[in-house]
């Protein structure tokens, strides 16, 4: 098993949840997050005050998938939330030891 992290651009969620469905893909955790990166934020004017947004809104979606599963998500992933500018966002993968589902007991690949 193992474990998907995507920081998105907030607009691009629906495309990108629509894109993991259309591919069999269910079930993800999504989190509003702050960050930067090489976007390395903005300037912004309140009442004629010029400051600097150093972290951006953005979404991060948590997967757990079977193996055979992340190639496909990674790839619906990358296709859907890509704008080709500066921001579109991090796919990270980590292994997962084992999963449990708390309702029923079960376990591993069964717990997905």
């Amino acid at each position: 098993m193992q474990k998907i992290e995507a920081i998105i651009r907030h607009y691009k969620l629906e495309d990108v949840k629509a894109a993991l469905t259309d591919k069999g893909i269910i079930g993800m955790t999504v989190s509003e997050v702050r960050g930067f990166g090489r976007q390395r934020g903005h300037k912004e004017q309140y009442r004629g005050a010029e400051y600097t947004v150093d972290f951006l809104p953005k979404i991060r979606l948590e997967i757990v998938l079977n193996d055979d599963q992340v190639p496909t998500a990674i790839e619906a992933i990358s296709e859907s939330a890509k704008t080709g500018k500066v921001g579109d966002g991090k796919i990270f993968v980590s292994p997962i030891d084992e999963v449990i589902r708390i309702r029923t007991g079960e376990a591993g690949g069964e717990a997905i």
